[in-house]
């Protein structure tokens, strides 16, 4: 679940405890990939721990 703060500029996903004050950047795509990456971090060390 993600929180689009347009007044404060911030996008905040609340899986992953992730904030950012960058939401103009994000939509734009020229951040996107920040939040991916992160995702992506958070869903391997997931899956990881499913098979340790």
């Amino acid at each position: 679940i993600r929180t689009y703060n347009f007044p404060q500029g911030r996008v905040t996903d609340h899986r992953i405890n992730l904030t950012l004050h960058k939401l103009n950047r994000i939509l734009s795509g020229d951040e996107l990939d920040e939040v991916i990456d992160v995702l992506i971090a958070e869903d391997q060390a997931a899956r990881l721990a499913e098979i340790q």
